[in-house]
């Protein structure tokens, strides 16, 4: 899978997409401007030790990003969009973009791909939820359909076992 953030603004919504992109092997895609230097504290500090891990390419525009990947296949999370997240098919080579903080993604990009736009459904009165945490949302649902591929099915305790199930005994 593949996270498209066009011109993110905070630093640490940028960690902490990083580090899930990280977690899911996931590629991170960054179009410029951005409203922070990657090499700030705050991004490491929300992406942790993860951050060096990152697959991470910057480009200096969309055009720029369109002219490298012409046959991307993306979808453009936005809060204007007529479908749900959870109403399309996501391959495992798409692209997922999000906008900036304050404002999305620019309404003369969405126009042009109307039909590849998506929300994530909230109440009336609430304008956005976090980036982080909207990418986080569409991404595991996107990873969800391609049936978690090359992810952690299972998880371990650290100190104990899990106990068998009784039906299993």
């Amino acid at each position: 899978m593949n996270i498209i953030l066009h011109q993110p603004e905070i630093p640490g919504n940028t960690g902490n997409i990083g580090r899930t992109c990280v977690a899911t092997g996931t590629f991170l895609h960054l179009i410029e401007p951005l409203g922070f230097r990657l090499d700030e504290k705050s991004i490491r500090r929300a992406g942790m030790d993860y951050w060096k891990n990152l697959d991470v390419h910057r480009y200096v525009n969309f055009e720029e990003f369109r002219k490298q990947h012409p046959d991307a296949r993306i979808w453009m999370a936005t809060t204007k969009a007529k479908r749900a997240y959870t109403e399309v098919s996501y391959g495992e080579k798409d692209y997922i973009m999000f906008g900036r903080e304050s404002a999305g993604i620019p309404e003369e990009i969405l126009v042009e791909h109307q039909e590849s736009c998506i929300r994530i459904p909230m109440l009336p009165a609430i304008r956005s939820l976090n980036l982080s945490n909207a990418v986080a949302i569409v991404l595991y649902e996107a990873l969800r359909q391609n049936g978690f591929q090359g992810l952690e099915a299972e998880g371990e305790l650290h100190r104990l076992c899990w106990k068998e199930p009784a039906d299993k005994i």
